[in-house]
């Protein structure tokens, strides 16, 4: 009997931190109400300059690296493809829409440690910080191949 109720005891526990982490969930996405559309990609994005594969990390509010982007399916990891073409950067994302990045909201690049939760080894993530109205986004990526990292923040004109 005492092992019944230990049982209930641990799945009540587990629920109810799963309806926390829903709440907060919730709770971000209606804090987040107000941010402006993230702009479609165009149907003809141009040449690319540089192609990487990865895992789209997420996309975070300024510089609070913890402050996820929930709206729509922004905030959601996925295996993807970083395009970086002559009107802007592309993120091509598995199972999710793509993310499109203006070449002229682009302020730069740097690698980074950790974004949205997701912590690496020192430069284990590319950052591609951009604006959209009054808002500054960073916008993480954590390649396949690393030694391509610089090629970008060079192309993007941020400091390594």
């Amino acid at each position: 009997m005492s092992r019944v109720l230990l049982s209930l005891a641990v799945l009540a526990v587990f629920l109810l931190c799963l309806y926390g982490m829903w709440r907060g969930w919730q709770n971000r996405k209606r804090r987040q109400a107000d941010l402006p559309e993230f702009p479609a990609p165009p149907a003809e994005p141009g040449a690319t300059v540089l192609e990487t594969t990865g895992v789209y990390v997420g996309t975070t509010i300024g510089d609070d690296w913890q402050d996820r982007v929930a709206v729509g399916d922004v905030g959601h990891r996925a295996e993807g493809t970083l395009r970086l073409t002559e009107r802007g950067v592309l993120v091509e994302r598995a199972g999710a829409s793509p993310l499109w990045i203006p070449a002229d909201r682009v302020e730069g690049a740097r690698t980074a440690r950790g974004l949205a939760g997701k912590v690496m080894t020192a430069d284990g993530l590319l950052v591609v910080r951009w604006q959209l109205g009054d808002r500054v986004f960073d916008t993480g990526f954590r390649g396949d191949d690393k030694d391509v990292y610089e090629q970008w923040v060079q192309a993007l004109g941020g400091k390594r």
